[in-house]
Parts: C-alpha cells; sequence; structure tokens
C-alpha cells in the first residue's frame, strides 16, 4: 500500500502472486512461486507524505470535501484536450464502434459511481451497460462476449472482490479497463487500460473527492463513446465538455453553503431512519447519500428509486421521518414533485435538494432545501453529491463519531 509506506519511502517493488522475499541488512533478494530468484523493478510512487496531512480542517474528511474544485479540476485537464476542445484517452486503444456491451463492476461508493455512468453510457453513447457489484458478478455466471469491454472502478485499485471479478474477465478474453486513484495498484497493473483518477491521498475511510473524480472520468469515457459512435455531434460535445469545465466553480459555489447544511445536520442528527429519494441519475445519489450517512453516523438509512415510494417504503413515513429528496431541476423533476407531495401529505420531513427555485416553489412543504446552482442536467449527478456529503459529514460530527475511521470499516476491502 503505497499510501501506508508514504511517510518511510517512495520507492517500491510490486511483487507478483507468489512472490517471496528475503531482506537482509542493505539488500533484498526476490523469489518467485517456484522458489526462482527474479528481479523485480524499484518504482517511484506518486503518493507523498507531505500530503497525508489535515491541514486547517477537523478531520480528513472535511479537508477532502472541499478540495473536490482542484481534484476534478486536475482529473479534467488529463482527459480534456484544450487545443482541439475533445476528450483526449491516451492509449485507450478502443474502438467503441465494435462494442456490443459495457459490463461494470465495483463495490461500495465505486458500485455507485458505475451506476451514474450505466445511465450516461446508455444516454449517450446508446450501448447496453451491465453492472453488478463486484462481490456478487463471478456468482452470476453472466455470459460474456470477447466484444465485450469490462470496466472495473476502485479508488484503491486493491479492491479483493474487483480483482477477483477482473480476473474472470480476463480468463474469459475480454478487454480490461479500470478507473483507479493509484496508478501502482494491482487493479491497475493487471487492465488492459488504465483511467486514472487524480483525487490524490484520500485518507477518510468514507470515500468523497475520489467518488466525484471518479463520475467525472465516467463523464469524459461516456462522452467519448458518444462521439465516436455518432450519437453525439461536435457540437453537442463542446457544449458537455464547457459543462463539465464549469465543474470546479460551480462546486465552489455549493461549498459556501457549508454552515446552512450544518444547521440541517445538526436536525437530523436527532433522527433513527432517514429515507433518500431520487429519479433517474439521482437515484445512485440517494444510494450514495444513504451509504454516507450509515458509513460514518451510524444512523439507518436508506436508498430508494423515488417511483418505488409505493411500493413499500412510504409505510415508514410518518411526522418523525426525514426523507431527503435529491431532484434537480432537470426532465424528471416533476415527477419526483409528486413523490414529494406524498411524502409531505404524510408528514414526512423533507429536505429537498433542487434549485433554488425549486427550493422556493416548495416552502410550505419542506423542512428545509439545499440549493444546487442552475447547470446542465448532465453534471447534476456530480452537483447533488456534495449536499449529500455534507450533510453526513455534519451528522456525524454532532453524533460525536469517528469520522475518519468509523468502526468495522477499512479504507481498502483486501479480502472477499
Amino acid at each position: 500500500d503505497a499510501i501506508a509506506l508514504a511517510p518511510l519511502t517512495n520507492s517500491l517493488s510490486y511483487l507478483e502472486d507468489g512472490d517471496w522475499g528475503v531482506i537482509r541488512r542493505g539488500d533484498v533478494q526476490f523469489y518467485d512461486k517456484d522458489h526462482k530468484p527474479v528481479t523485480r523493478p524499484v518504482t517511484q510512487t506518486s503518493q507523498s507524505a507531505i500530503h497525508v496531512d489535515k491541514g486547517n480542517y477537523r478531520h480528513f474528511m472535511a479537508k477532502e470535501i472541499f478540495e473536490q474544485p482542484e481534484v476534478i479540476s486536475h482529473t479534467l485537464a488529463k482527459y480534456i484536450n484544450p487545443l482541439d476542445g475533445r476528450i483526449s484517452i491516451p492509449d485507450f486503444k478502443v474502438d467503441w464502434r465494435e462494442l456490443s456491451r459495457v459490463t461494470i463492476s465495483a463495490c461500495g461508493t465505486a458500485y455507485i459511481a458505475g451506476l451514474v455512468g450505466k445511465y450516461w453510457l446508455e444516454d449517450m453513447a446508446h450501448i447496453n451497460v451491465d453492472i453488478d457489484v463486484a462481490s456478487e458478478f463471478r456468482y452470476r455466471k453472466a455470459p460474456l462476449s470477447k466484444d465485450s469491454l469490462a470496466l472495473f472502478i476502485s479508488q484503491s485499485g486493491e479492491t479483493a472482490d474487483t480483482l477477483a471479478g477482473l480476473r474472470h474477465c480476463r480468463e474469459s478474453g475480454l478487454r480490461i479497463a479500470s478507473v483507479v486513484n493509484v496508478p501502482e495498484s494491482t487493479i491497475a497493473r493487471e487492465s488492459d487500460f488504465v483511467l486514472p483518477t487524480r483525487a490524490g491521498v484520500e485518507v477518510g475511510v468514507a470515500s468523497t473527492k475520489a467518488f466525484t473524480c471518479q463520475l467525472a472520468v465516467m463523464a469524459c469515457l461516456a462522452i467519448d463513446a458518444g462521439r465516436a459512435r455518432g450519437i453525439l455531434d461536435e457540437a453537442k460535445v463542446a457544449a458537455m465538455l464547457r459543462s463539465l469545465e464549469s465543474l470546479p466553480g460551480l462546486i465552489h459555489e455549493l461549498l459556501r453553503q457549508d454552515e446552512q447544511i450544518e444547521a440541517i445536520a445538526k436536525k437530523l442528527s436527532r433522527s433513527g431512519n432517514i429515507l433518500y429519494l431520487g429519479r433517474g441519475t439521482s437515484y445512485p445519489i440517494a444510494l450514495e447519500g444513504a451509504l454516507k450517512l450509515k458509513e460514518i453516523s451510524y444512523i439507518h438509512a436508506e436508498g430508494y428509486a423515488a417511483g418505488e415510494l409505493k411500493h413499500g417504503p412510504i409505510a415508514l413515513v410518518d411526522e418523525e421521518m426525514p426523507v431527503i429528496v435529491v431532484a434537480p431541476d432537470d426532465r424528471l423533476y416533476e415527477k419526483t414533485l409528486s413523490n414529494l407531495q406524498e411524502v409531505a401529505a404524510r408528514g414526512g420531513r423533507i429536505i429537498l435538494i433542487s434549485s433554488a427555485r425549486r427550493c422556493a416553489q416548495n416552502a410550505e412543504d419542506i423542512w428545509a432545501g439545499i440549493a444546487i446552482p442552475d447547470a446542465d442536467p448532465f453534471i447534476n449527478p456530480i452537483l447533488a453529491s456534495l449536499p449529500v456529503q455534507l450533510l453526513a459529514y455534519h451528522t456525524a460530527v454532532h453524533m460525536g463519531t469517528d469520522v475518519d475511521q468509523p468502526r468495522n470499516l477499512a479504507k481498502s476491502v483486501t479480502v472477499e
């Protein structure tokens, strides 16, 4: 783990499965699984101890939330060519027109990033996308076609279930791409194509900046696929890239609401159960909001597709139940509004994440509103991620939990 060793060294040798070594003073000899001496190259890691510092923040998680404008900008700079205004993915030798399917596999927050990516790829590129929780992927025994691309997402690049899924796809002859935050990781080394995020070191167990950087990469990938497959014309591509490039400024604007969101979180900290709702690409953000909250505050929370409200979750709604509705001002807003009104009619405490205009229109029905800036609906999932992160963070702080290292959790899950 390069981050764990960062305070000690930036020179690392990565061993292959079955390798072992003999360490002596000033010397190390590696052997392979057949006990034959081998040489493994020494690499200089990009991780550095100087970056692993809270700065002026109380917790790493807060620091990492507020770093998002910068790291998203760095990530986009990796993929958007400023000279021709196009997506440029170095060494990504995939002809999107020849692919029949994309198979995505990931765990936890990375899975949710993949779920947003599924919506984007199917919408922008008109390509079939399967997505699985990596721990279940191999058990489904789905037919895998060699004209498919297997895409794996992992912050650490060491997630055991995701790596096992990668190797399963390798055995089936698929081309392998990975979205990782650690370019020296095992998943990166075993992939045909690596799509790095530039989130920097993420210490907090609950992923924040790595998640939004994963979304930024997935957005670039979807735009590239849509252009290559003839679904997006050059004018549409240019407009979408301008929207992506506007993200750092819009996120800065959102972060100015930190104190307002903290006040809302103080109320949430007195709740025992919380429901999150969303439609379309807001549905994964509802899942992410619930996951973040339960991870670090230990409050039970569930994310649901808003249209599923009447299929069970509405039975939970009463005057004590906070319901966080992720409803950006997009083509699905009116449908989500009907769900909001159903919750209001039953006395639910609604926190609406939408435009300032929509929050004002629903002032009588909601407990609180969090305004996200008016923007291209395409980037709304990234913008809506910030309020759910801040709500989870401030709620956990008020609960007095260990925000950066919540109980029973690890940053990298390296066992199945």
